[in-house]
């Protein structure tokens, strides 16, 4: 690498010292420049073009397509369609089932999120230190994460089962009040959050303990020494410590709660009423239940938009309190 860049600097300085005078040295040199320039950007491409084309045609291009999918009136069962112009954008903006499912979207993002990082801190904190069956617990507690959705949101289904479900069986036993879960407007988010954050908390856990192992213990015994306790500790070494997992994860689960589905697929289907329908699963009663595809592609740009410009906000703001 230094040989081929000395050899660029003698090449750059004989063109320079040449070219006033149109010289064959200046000229040959300047070719050469460009061929290794030329070079140098092959390799690039040889090198980040297979991690572009799958994303090029997986992710790049599906979103052009959808975008402008969002200003026609395509049906999904037909090849014609005609330009609507922002007549899609006009009417879901003013339909109420969207802004319910953004209302329902906002309080699922915020009543995951939180607790999952949350959760996930106090058990990092709990599992952190090595004890007899640590690797066990470890394990059982982010068994969930890599267990597909579709069959935790199934067997959460049993246990949500307003009669003889387990959910319930547990607050009879409290001297509690049943609930109907899933079964009513009142709950049924609720219990969709609750699979969620059951289903998540492990994955948090696992990168908070890895934080928290980076953290030097030789500060935390300064601490100890100059008679801080464990708040104080907590608030100025630990979590200034931690502050860019929490970012991480913090962007991660807001963009997995704004794109969640297959949980609210299984437990309620949107219901009941309408109360745990998010945009995701507005986008698919719209797309394919109402084969309006016009509209589903309109409110999946308007959530692309939602989910950039709050994760801007979260690169925004972490500047202020994420220290590296």
């Amino acid at each position: 690498m230094s040989q081929l860049a000395g050899t660029q600097n003698v090449d750059k300085n004989i063109y320079k010292e040449d070219r006033g005078n149109n010289g064959v040295a200046g000229r040959a040199a300047k070719k050469r420049i460009k061929r290794r320039e030329l070079k140098n950007i092959g390799n690039i491409l040889l090198f980040t073009l297979p991690a572009m084309v799958p994303m090029v045609l997986f992710w790049i291009y599906p979103i052009i397509n959808t975008g402008w999918l969002s200003f026609t009136d395509w049906d999904y069962m037909t090849p014609e369609y005609n330009l609507v112009g922002v007549e899609n954008y006009q009417n879901i903006f003013t339909d109420s089932r969207f802004w319910e499912a953004m209302t329902h979207t906002i309080l699922f993002a915020v009543g995951t999120v939180i607790p999952i990082l949350m959760f996930g801190l106090i058990l990092a904190l709990l599992m952190r230190s090595k004890f007899r069956g640590s690797a066990v617990y470890k394990f059982l507690i982010f068994s969930p994460w890599i267990t597909p959705t579709v069959a935790i949101s199934i067997i959460w289904n049993w246990i949500f089962l307003p009669n003889g479900g387990l959910a319930n069986q547990v607050l009879k036993l409290l001297n509690l009040p049943a609930s109907q879960w899933t079964q009513s407007s009142d709950s049924a988010l609720m219990s969709v959050i609750i699979v969620t954050v059951w289903k998540s908390i492990g994955y948090a856990m696992i990168f908070y303990i890895t934080a928290l192992e980076k953290i030097p213990q030789e500060r935390l015994e300064a601490a100890s020494l100059d008679g801080a306790n464990k708040l104080q500790k907590f608030r100025y070494i630990i979590f200034p410590g931690i502050s860019p997992t929490t970012f991480f994860l913090s962007v991660v689960t807001m963009v997995d709660s704004l794109k969640a589905y297959d949980q609210i697929q299984i437990l309620t289907q949107g219901g009941p009423s309408g109360s745990t329908r998010t945009l995701t699963y507005l986008y698919y009663q719209l797309g394919f239940e109402e084969f309006n595809m016009g509209a589903a592609s309109a409110v999946a740009i308007v959530l692309i938009l939602i989910t950039v410009t709050l994760s801007l906000i979260q690169f925004r703001v972490s500047k202020k309190w994420v220290n590296y």
